[in-house]
């Protein structure tokens, strides 16, 4: 609040602010004295912390320093481990005793450019930008849950939700220039992963073998795949099914690609 108000004079403003900050809040129906803080999720935590720490961003500036920061997750660019371990002590000091608060030890640290996710992104010594591993793997584990074999959704309405996920996560992620995970693998295991879900749709073995027999798979290969098959992960790779359940087949159901959508 001190801070506040060096930089506005409407007094019923800071009232307003302050009034925020002493709310309580509510645990399993009652109410409880808050501490320290902002409620998480509210508005006005972002607004307030990008207030008190362009401080912070002053103090970088005037170092010198490269840096990016978005609201409380900071990354600080120098040229040297040592630099960094200087650079690290004196910043640190900064903000716990200029600005009177707490640094998260557990998730600060010196490392490599490479090593480091911020945003979902990983910044490349040369300048490069790609999608940090998590990110990848956060991905994998919503398609996942999305093509969960045992959901009883409609193959179309699987679809649907898959294509919300793959247009999202592309938009946010297009600003990558460097791809150390291939796309054209993902959407291969992507669309092996509907396949299960369309196969174990049909259940039964004659169920299925009329399914690839509607796909123009001639009757030997159908059979084939049904008997001969120990599980539907398995089944899903056999060449019968991939030419059944192909490319074309996929694009009438609408289904969004990672690669192509990457690449443009």
């Amino acid at each position: 609040m001190q801070r506040l108000s060096k930089g506005i004079g409407d007094k019923r403003l800071l009232r307003l602010i302050n009034a925020y900050l002493k709310a309580g809040m509510m645990d399993d129906g009652l109410t409880e004295q808050r501490v320290s803080g902002t409620p998480q999720g509210g508005p006005l935590s972002p607004l307030l912390s990008n207030i008190v720490l362009d401080e912070l961003d002053k103090e970088l500036e005037s170092r010198g320093h490269s840096f990016c920061r978005y609201a409380d997750d900071c990354n600080i660019y120098v040229k040297s481990r040592k630099a960094g371990d200087r650079v690290m002590t004196s910043i640190v000091d900064f903000i716990e005793k200029k600005l009177k608060l707490k640094v998260n030890n557990a998730k600060s640290g010196v490392r490599h450019c490479s090593d480091v996710k911020f945003l979902g992104y990983t910044l490349l010594p040369e300048g490069g930008i790609r999608v940090a591993d998590k990110s990848i793997d956060r991905l994998k584990d919503r398609i996942r849950e999305i093509t969960r074999r045992n959901r009883g959704v409609k193959f179309e309405e699987v679809i649907r939700e898959l294509n919300v996920t793959i247009i999202g996560w592309t938009n946010y992620f297009r600003l990558a220039n460097i791809w150390l995970t291939s796309f054209r693998e993902l959407d291969g295991w992507i669309r092996r992963k509907l396949r299960c879900y369309r196969l174990k749709q049909c259940g039964r073995r004659y169920t299925i073998f009329k399914l690839l027999r509607s796909l123009d798979i001639p009757e030997g290969k159908s059979w084939n795949v049904v008997m001969y098959s120990q599980g539907w992960w398995q089944m899903s790779k056999k060449v019968a099914v991939s030419h059944a359940m192909n490319l074309n087949w996929f694009a009438q159901y609408g289904l969004q690609s990672l690669y192509l959508r990457m690449k443009v």
